[in-house]
């Protein structure tokens, strides 16, 4: 199917010397298992293109590779800014600007490097043995239960929920609760609606209650961060109770559903290649650079990055102005032939692999490293477990979630 774009009667009249509309619709479609074909068009076309977003606000679409990066790098755009009132939306602001605000506060206070080792290579309990054994456990249960099962349920959340917990010191029970919650908080709507930070709220006060809990109860980085309030040499840093539940609660939300979409996303790529899973179980050694790959080519990430300009910046042949919005779309970078020849194939010897799926820059994901241990650990039990993984239905059958910040199904049943 060719992608064919047409301007509709809708479609807004530009107004002069103003660049057009591109005519895609946004967002770009919702399944995860086919690349948006507006994509090619854009980078072709328009890598810097302005669209219409949920909430009528003008924005500026990236596509290609060497402007996505530009704007990931270049410290005049800003994410903290998305979220400051009476700037253009990418949709309606239905998390509170704490949210979008945790990194710069931790900048603010200087507790960035906390959170980079607490999200570090590991060790300690969250050490690849530890991941290694827990996605064993997980594998046994689904065994015993037998196929199918639905790998999103019984591997993929609860595997990442472990982790999150294990490093940000909350428990692990209460984390498959927390985890439960997380899809009403990454709703995308064009306007706000009664009920829309519940969950946000509800998750926090919980979080709040360990940051204040006896200090001999507390570990991971909720008792890491409570240490530096404390600390008498640095007069509390600025760092408060409410600003550590936030970073917290934003860490888990964040770090939890970033790592099991992307499993998903993985296993699916992996079972539409048997080859790729029969190299992997034969040379496991491979799975690093493996995962590299399905980090590119995979499209958990969903909806562009936003950045607001925080000044005039040229950005391809875009003079984009302060105070514009810009969104990063990273599927549409990570699949530039001007950056990775033959993009559409999934290469496991692909190097270099530069992809963006961590972003690029000041806001590279801190999670990034332990990530691809996460995701390098679950999948080498899968494969090596798990000979004959393959889907339960035709891929075409599977549902993909509308209004989701990510490109989640619904469900992804398995058999072995």
């Amino acid at each position: 199917m060719t992608f064919t774009p047409s301007m509709t009667s809708t479609t807004p009249v530009p107004e002069p010397d103003v660049v057009p509309y591109a005519p895609v619709r946004w967002p770009l479609s919702r399944r995860g298992d086919v690349v948006p074909e507006e994509c090619a068009w854009l980078r072709r076309e328009s890598p810097v293109a302005r669209i219409r977003t949920l909430t009528g606000d003008d924005a500026w679409l990236v596509t290609g590779y060497a402007p996505a990066r530009q704007v990931l790098e270049d410290e005049r755009f800003s994410l903290r800014d998305t979220a400051a009132p009476d700037m253009p939306r990418q949709y309606a602001l239905t998390i509170p600007p704490e949210v979008v605000n945790t990194m710069g506060n931790v900048n603010s206070a200087g507790l960035h490097q906390e959170v980079l080792r607490a999200f570090g290579p590991r060790t300690g309990p969250a050490s690849a043995e530890w991941m290694s054994r827990r996605a064993h456990e997980l594998v046994d249960a689904m065994v015993e239960e037998g196929p199918p099962v639905d790998l999103r349920e019984r591997f993929a959340e609860p595997y990442s929920a472990a982790l999150v917990c294990e490093v940000l010191g909350l428990p692990y029970q209460e984390g498959l609760r927390l985890m439960s919650g997380l899809d009403l908080g990454f709703v995308t709507s064009p306007v706000v609606y009664e009920g829309c930070t519940a969950n946000w709220d509800k998750d926090y006060a919980f979080v709040l209650r360990q940051v204040r809990a006896d200090r001999d109860t507390q570990r991971g980085l909720i008792r890491r961060l409570c240490e530096l309030r404390d600390d008498p040499r640095r007069d509390g840093g600025g760092l408060t109770d409410e600003m550590i539940a936030a970073t917290v609660t934003s860490l888990f939300g964040a770090g939890a559903m970033s790592t099991y979409v992307f499993l998903l996303h993985a296993v699916l790529t992996l079972v539409r290649h048997p080859e790729a899973m029969d190299h992997l179980r034969e040379h496991p050694e491979a799975m690093p650079q493996a995962v590299e790959e399905l980090m590119r080519c995979t499209l958990s990430i969903g909806d562009g990055l936003p950045r607001i300009a925080r000044a005039d910046v040229q950005v391809g042949d875009i003079l984009v102005r302060a105070g514009e919005l810009v969104l990063v779309c990273v599927e549409g970078a990570n699949f530039d032939p001007e950056q990775f020849p033959d993009p559409e194939r999934f290469d496991l010897d692909r190097a270099p692999n530069p992809h963006l799926s961590f972003g690029a820059g000041r806001h590279f994901c801190p999670a990034s490293a332990i990530s691809r241990v996460h995701a390098a650990e679950a999948l080498a039990v899968l494969v090596e477990r798990l000979p004959g993984l393959r889907l339960a239905l035709p891929v075409d059958q599977l549902s993909w979630r509308t209004g989701n910040i990510k490109r989640v199904p619904e469900r992804l049943p398995v058999l072995w």
